[in-house]
This record gives structure tokens, C-alpha cells and sequence, in this order.
């Protein structure tokens, strides 16, 4: 028997179980991974709310790392003994030993702990395809991004830094904008004592930005929409705020003919290529010391009911991990 978390029904923290669980053996196409380390990540909370629906009953959490304890047949990724992490469905994270299909898994390089690779693989990869993959972005450009004090934020700080790119990064403290500003963020906007709107304007002559990353959704949407130059990318790629409200595609054209997109990760690491490629330039980028994962919040796996309030409270910055 091992320890993960269940839930029987959607709602607040306080649905989330800290149960014994029978893993079982591996069954084709499976590894059985003993985890060493579990990312927490905003995405979690749809899950646990219902915003975004699941079969119930279930288990939760989508990043972790660990070591290959027993391999299904079929299985060519990985074998007993290696080093593994991942980001990417089934849910069920949440838990000191789990089944994983392989095709999701990708050998964790000797020198990124397990804490580190728990803490930045859904994160990263985030920023690696939002940055090459949504928009392919080049030394100069200038973009606006949202929550640049949390865990993707952190690292898309140090990664424009890294490519030439000027990020203009939203936060919600002075606090956060000096850890924005740590991290490489070329601007930074403290939305709760600035109009991020009219400051995209003066940092930018009036020429506002080529591309918008929003992560907040309802609050951040249309203000996101007013920061962009005429045929520039709107990027939503989450909701922590609400989803995003009905518009009218008139408000795109009043405002230049914008672009908008919802991407996901999982869209761009659909094939094993496309995920193992995107996997070896966040690997490059972490060894090479150009992108650092700061883990500002340990929790015990137990104790993950007050990681999310705190998750949901705006409490945390960087990456938080839980421990099994």
C-alpha cells in the first residue's frame, strides 16, 4: 500500500484525502515510478474545483519525479532504475508511488535533482512552448506577462532575459516585483497601485506590445487585449482569476486586427518527438545555469490541503513542491 491523495467530489481544499492506495503492477505501456518529489501547480485547483471536469472519484497532481521501480511490457522509454520526471496526464501526482504511461516520461539528467525536476516540468515546459512554440519569439521583442512572481513567471523572467526578449512583467506586491526584477523581468507593473494599461504605454512610447501571456483570465483579459499593437498575439493560457468573460471578435478588430489563441501544454507535446525535443532544451536551459527553479514552498504531501489555499490565496511565489 502507498500513500496519494483522492477525491471522492469536487469543491474546496478541505475534499482533498490522504488515503492508502494499492498501486499494483505496471500494466502495458506503464512504469511503476516511486516519487521522490511532486510539483504543485494552479491547474491542480481546476481539477480540485470542477472547472475543469474529471471522472470521480480521483486523484490529482500532473508533475513529478522519482525513480523507475518496474516497467509493463512494451515498454522501450525508460527501465528499472532510471531517473524519470514528467508533466502531463493521467492526474494522480498526488501520491508517493504511482503508474505512469511512459510515453509521458522523460529521463531526468544526473544533474537536476528530483526536487528540481518535480518543481519545473510543467512550468517550464510551459514557458519553452509558449516562447517558441505559440509565438516564436526573437532578441527584441518586447511582451507583456502576467503573474511574473510565480512559478512560470519566474522562469519566463530568466528565459526572455536568456533569448534578448524584454518582459514587461505584471505582479500583485513590491515584494513580487523585486523578485521579478531578480529574475531578469525588464519591467515590472504592480497591478494593485498601477494601471497596467496606461504603464505598457509609457514603457512602451505608445507602441504597447507584440504579444500578451495572461494566466489570470477574467480580471487581466480585455486590459490584456488594449496592451497589444495592431497585429499582435493574445496568449490565454489560464484562468486563475475566472474564465475568461464572452466577447465579441469585433473587439479584435477595433484594436488591429489581433490574433488570439488558448494553448495547452499537452496540444504541444502530443508525440513522443515534439515532447523529448521540448524536454532537452528546458534540460539545456537549467544545466547551463541560463533558467534557475527557485522552490520557495515545501509541503508534505499530508499537508497539501494548506498548499492550496496558500496556492489559491496568491500566498506563494517561485515553485512549490510536495514531499511524500
Amino acid at each position: 500500500m502507498a500513500k496519494a491523495i483522492r477525491m471522492q467530489q469536487t469543491g474546496g481544499p478541505e475534499v482533498m484525502e490522504y488515503v492508502d492506495v494499492d498501486v499494483g503492477e505496471p500494466g502495458p505501456g506503464e512504469a511503476r515510478v516511486r516519487q521522490h518529489a511532486i510539483g504543485l501547480n494552479f491547474i491542480d485547483v481546476y481539477f480540485r474545483t470542477g472547472l475543469y471536469p474529471q471522472p470521480l472519484p480521483a486523484g490529482l497532481g500532473m508533475e513529478g519525479a522519482g525513480v523507475v521501480e518496474a516497467v509493463g511490457a512494451g515498454v522501450s522509454e525508460v527501465r528499472v532504475g532510471d531517473r524519470v520526471a514528467y508533466a502531463g496526464r493521467p492526474n494522480g501526482a498526488y501520491a508517493e508511488l504511482r503508474n505512469m504511461p511512459t510515453a509521458n516520461l522523460v529521463k531526468l539528467p544526473d544533474a537536476i535533482s528530483f526536487e528540481t525536476g518535480a518543481a519545473m516540468m510543467l512550468q517550464g515546459l510551459t514557458v519553452q512552448y509558449l516562447f517558441n512554440g505559440t509565438v516564436k519569439l526573437k532578441r527584441g521583442d518586447t511582451i507583456l506577462f502576467h503573474a511574473a512572481a510565480g512559478g512560470v513567471g519566474l522562469i519566463a523572467c530568466q528565459w526572455a532575459k536568456a533569448i534578448g526578449v524584454n518582459m514587461i512583467g505584471t505582479v500583485g506586491s513590491d515584494e513580487k516585483a523585486a523578485l521579478a526584477r531578480a529574475h531578469g523581468c525588464t519591467h515590472v507593473i504592480n497591478y494593485n497601485t498601477e494601471n497596467f494599461v496606461e504603464r505598457v504605454k509609457e514603457i512602451t512610447n505608445g507602441e504597447k506590445v507584440s504579444v500578451v501571456y495572461d494566466s489570470i483570465g477574467k480580471d487581466t483579459f480585455i486590459g490584456s487585449l488594449d496592451c497589444l499593437r495592431p497585429l499582435g498575439m493574445m496568449v490565454s493560457f489560464g484562468s486563475a482569476s475566472g474564465p475568461v468573460p464572452d466577447f465579441s471578435l469585433a473587439e479584435l478588430a477595433s484594436r488591429g486586427s489581433l490574433f488570439i489563441t488558448r494553448p495547452t501544454l499537452f496540444s504541444y507535446a502530443s508525440t513522443r518527438p515534439a515532447l523529448e525535443a521540448m524536454a532537452a532544451d528546458l534540460f539545456e536551459m537549467v544545466t547551463s545555469g541560463k533558467v534557475k527553479i527557485d522552490i520557495h514552498q515545501r509541503y508534505k504531501l499530508a499537508d497539501v490541503a494548506q498548499a492550496h489555499r496558500d496556492l489559491e490565496a496568491r500566498k506563494t511565489t517561485g515553485s512549490t513542491i510536495l514531499v511524500p
